[in-house]
């Protein structure tokens, strides 16, 4: 198939290029020249440019339990999330499954059915779907179960988060009735739970030393969630831990900068212009350098838009902003063939309506060199 007359990113630049993909092989094949034969995919006044690879995406709980209480089977829950992924021009995508302490949602039996379901259905997804487990780390009594999964390499990234109440803990983990709620406990009863888990304290950082040990050992890239400081951003890069989810200052994040980590942070922040909790802006640490990955977070459409709002604002180049979702993640993450249009590259394409560039609009999504999502069949000949 030859994708004929777009607008491609290209080595850096977006310049008028045909792209073709090898569809048997999943590969771009020859970009820019001439001639070829089989299917034709006019992309006349369309940028194309490289899938967008998202390493955090938690939307699918939406769909699992789209009110507290009151859940789906969780195959449905993810091959609606994947359709909503690959429209939105997601051709990677890791989701973000949470094992916590709590029980419900993020308990162990959801995240064990989690990840049976993202193995069994990956032949039917349309992106390449992947599990980053986000490990509570005062689940201590998981940790030798995490472990085997790490050595099976079933995990593709893993995350340490801190979720615990507090009065030191993020603002976001203060909020008990809401996790009571997720859990389906009384609050006195999730409160019970919380006291108990705190009095083993001590043993939470000899844990995520030994996971970190692991997944280091089987090149699973470690991420750190919600940082609250420079010296404990340093802690966990001395565990090899160099991805900087959300951290919570912005000397955290310039810390994290400094010492060569990537900073994650939400596209939706982008999209709205600020966060929704009143943390840092991503806009705002992005000009300052301060950020170099953006994900969907909790809202699949983000990555497209933000890209386009970073342009539009002037705050970064398409060509630049691109790569905050696609070739920066795809780095991160150790996927070495994805993320730029390059011969003998996964074949992980979108073309995009940019006219008006704060609502760009998906005409197409190819991953592994088929279609997955079509706007305007009348393109394809």
């Amino acid at each position: 198939m030859r994708i004929q007359g777009g607008q491609a990113l290209v080595g850096g630049r977006l310049v008028e290029s045909d792209v073709d993909i090898d569809e048997e092989a999943g590969q771009i094949g020859a970009i820019g020249s001439a001639g070829g034969n089989g299917r034709c995919f006019d992309a006349r006044g369309l940028t194309v440019l490289p899938g967008i690879v998202d390493i955090h995406a938690d939307a699918f709980e939406r769909q699992l339990m789209p009110r507290p209480g009151v859940g789906f089977p969780i195959d449905v829950a993810l091959l609606e999330s994947d359709r909503q992924a690959v429209s939105n021009g997601i051709t990677t995508l890791y989701h973000g499954v949470t094992w916590s302490w709590e029980p419900g949602l993020r308990g162990a039996d959801n995240a064990r059915a989690m990840l049976n379901e993202i193995e069994s259905l990956r032949p039917r997804f349309g992106a390449d779907t992947r599990c980053h487990l986000r490990y509570e780390t005062f689940n201590l009594d998981a940790e030798a179960e995490v472990a085997g999964w790490l050595g099976d390499r079933r995990v593709g990234m893993l995350g340490f988060n801190d979720h615990m109440p507090g009065e030191n803990t993020p603002p976001r983990t203060r909020k008990v009735a809401q996790m009571a709620e997720r859990a389906g406990l009384s609050r006195e009863d999730f409160l019970s739970l919380v006291e108990r888990l705190k009095a083993r304290a001590n043993e939470v950082p000899g844990s995520i030393a030994r996971l970190a040990a692991i997944a280091c050992a089987n090149t699973i890239p470690l991420l750190s969630h919600d940082d609250m400081s420079p010296e404990q951003r340093r802690w966990f890069r001395d565990l090899d831990c160099r991805l900087a989810e959300f951290p919570t200052t912005i000397e955290t994040a310039q810390e994290a900068t400094a010492g060569g980590d990537d900073v994650v942070l939400g596209a939706p922040n982008v999209v709205r212009g600020g966060s929704h909790i009143g943390w840092i802006g991503a806009a705002d640490m992005i000009s300052r350098g301060f950020c170099t990955i953006l994900a969907s977070d909790y809202y699949y459409p983000a990555p497209l838009l933000a890209a386009f709002r970073l342009a539009a604002d002037g705050v970064a180049p398409l060509e630049a902003a691109w790569s905050y979702v696609s070739e920066r993640p795809a780095r991160a993450a150790g996927l070495k063939d994805r993320g730029a249009i390059e011969t003998g590259n996964r074949a992980d394409l979108i073309l995009v309506d940019a006219s008006d560039q704060l609502r760009p609009k998906l005409i197409a999504s190819i991953a592994n060199g088929r279609i997955v999502h079509l706007a305007e069949a009348g393109r394809l000949n």
